[in-house]
């Protein structure tokens, strides 16, 4: 089933409690269920990660002070939001920016649900940068993503290897890429690229609860690892 027909077709977007079950509840107009909050499946996991996102972009938009639309027009191509559901995800949208609940809150579920620094967060976190990078990327919107990473069980390494994807941070950035240092060697470049490769194949994430409709951001990462890898093993030009 696709995602935008399980969140809004049925009542597992209720089945999540706290503050993402709330935004659920409140944007499909439902009552949450405790019972049903106990279920577990592929797909709960799948509606807990969507509704994480939408509510985790929101609160971005506003860390600069504006909403831009360009960011939720990022959004929607990310997620391939058909047209017969835009305004559903608008409307969550819209209340997630309004919710009287933190950012702070969506995170701790979200990795409470999802795993703390797994795959499906790594996707999750990736699809906050790319949104944040569509108009200009703010410097309270890498402090803001810069929490929401710790939020998700990242550290400063991971943090700093998922952001250089994105934003640029120097000459060393095809070693940041890959969770290098400066000075690895050819053997290091290949392990870490082969381990990247395999942990990022996107089965594996859609396994784990990245919904199916996500892929284009599981292309935009391997394009980014692709490149890191092209860049650090290219022959080196004859002075």
């Amino acid at each position: 089933m696709a995602i935008w027909a399980l969140l809004v077709g049925s009542a597992a977007g209720l089945a999540l409690g706290g503050p993402l079950g709330a935004l659920a509840g409140a944007a499909l107009g439902g009552v949450i269920d405790t019972a049903i909050a106990r279920i577990t499946s592929p797909e709960r996991k799948q509606v807990a990660f969507t509704i994480a996102a939408i509510a985790l972009a929101a609160k971005m938009a506003r860390a600069d002070g504006y909403a831009s639309p360009a960011e939720f027009e990022a959004f929607q191509r990310l997620f391939h939001v058909p047209d017969a559901e835009r305004a559903n995800a608008n409307r969550f949208y819209d209340l997630a920016k309004q919710s009287v609940d933190g950012f702070e809150s969506y995170a701790q579920q979200a990795a409470s649900l999802l795993g703390a620094g797994s795959p499906v967060l790594e996707d999750l976190l990736e699809a906050l940068l790319l949104i944040a990078t569509v108009d200009g990327v703010h410097a309270a919107e890498v402090d803001f993503l810069g929490r929401v990473a710790e939020l998700l069980g990242f550290d400063a390494r991971q943090w700093a290897r998922i952001k250089a994807r994105h934003i640029a941070a120097g000459l060393d950035d095809p070693y940041a890429i890959l969770g290098l240092d400066p000075d690895a060697d050819d053997a290091a470049i290949r392990q870490a690229y082969r381990r990247l490769a395999r942990d990022h194949h996107p089965d594996r994430h859609i396994a784990q609860g990245t919904p199916p409709e996500f892929i284009r951001v599981a292309e935009a990462r391997m394009a980014a690892i692709n490149a890191a890898y092209a860049a650090l093993t290219k022959p080196r030009e004859a002075a």
